[in-house]
């Protein structure tokens, strides 16, 4: 078949259609990629029954963002330790709202019997405020799970990603779970795993300074493992 110059040039068209769709997918795909990681964790998620069962033995951190926020607060950060202020004009606070869960969540962790030992909290008042109202016991701030936005104070991201995933391999005290309440940035950026306030993350410390990926608790869903398998 003889090529003329306009057979070609359709012939190119189309070539580079198909060099631009392959492109487009590759794209596509390598942007899915973490996404792909973070649903992989969640195949051997555990749930109801066996999960209360679970953290009752104890040898789980359950990392916890903060409760509900007053979205109509900012964050007003113009120098170190500004994120500790309680004052709703200057830092984002706990809404009513975000009160009342952490009570919620607080009384259906006490009604399942799931023992808790070490309690740590990033500084900011709402992470703090958190435990307070959840009533687990005494709290210990540590910025190895500070807000990301205050990462340069820190290290950088990368530095606090890395303490994270630290703090998250660190096996609790016998026969008790380590509660870490911190920041859905904090999380995501150092496991891909992101949670919604309140949300509870729950993850098993393995050897070699490792860790897995075991359950994620809503408030709602605390509630009803504790209607279904609590005492109060």
């Amino acid at each position: 078949m003889k090529m003329n110059s306009e057979n070609w040039n359709k012939l190119t068209k189309i070539s580079s259609r198909g060099k631009c769709v392959v492109w487009v997918v590759v794209v596509l795909i390598s942007s899915l990629a973490p996404f792909k990681y973070a649903a992989s964790q969640l195949f051997d998620e555990l749930k109801g029954k066996a999960l209360v069962n679970a953290l009752r033995e104890g040898g789980y951190n359950i990392y916890f963002r903060h409760a509900a926020t007053d979205w109509s607060q900012e964050d007003q950060v113009y120098k170190k330790d500004d994120w500790i202020s309680c004052d709703s004009s200057r830092m984002r606070q706990l809404s009513d709202a975000g009160r009342r869960t952490a009570e919620s969540i607080g009384n259906a962790i006490r009604s399942l019997k799931i023992p808790v030992g070490q309690i740590f909290a990033s500084p900011y008042c709402r992470t703090v405020e958190t435990v307070r109202y959840m009533q687990l016991g005494s709290v210990e701030t540590t910025t190895d799970i500070m807000n990301m936005r205050v990462a340069a104070y820190f290290g950088g991201e990368s530095a606090i990603a890395e303490r994270t995933r630290q703090r998250l391999s660190i096996p609790p005290q016998p026969g008790t779970n380590t509660v870490l309440v911190a920041h859905g940035n904090v999380l995501v950026t150092a496991t891909d795993v992101y949670p919604q306030e309140a949300e509870a993350i729950v993850f098993r410390p393995e050897s070699e300074g490792k860790y897995s990926y075991v359950a994620r608790i809503s408030p709602r869903q605390w509630e009803r493992l504790a209607a279904d398998y609590g005492s109060y």
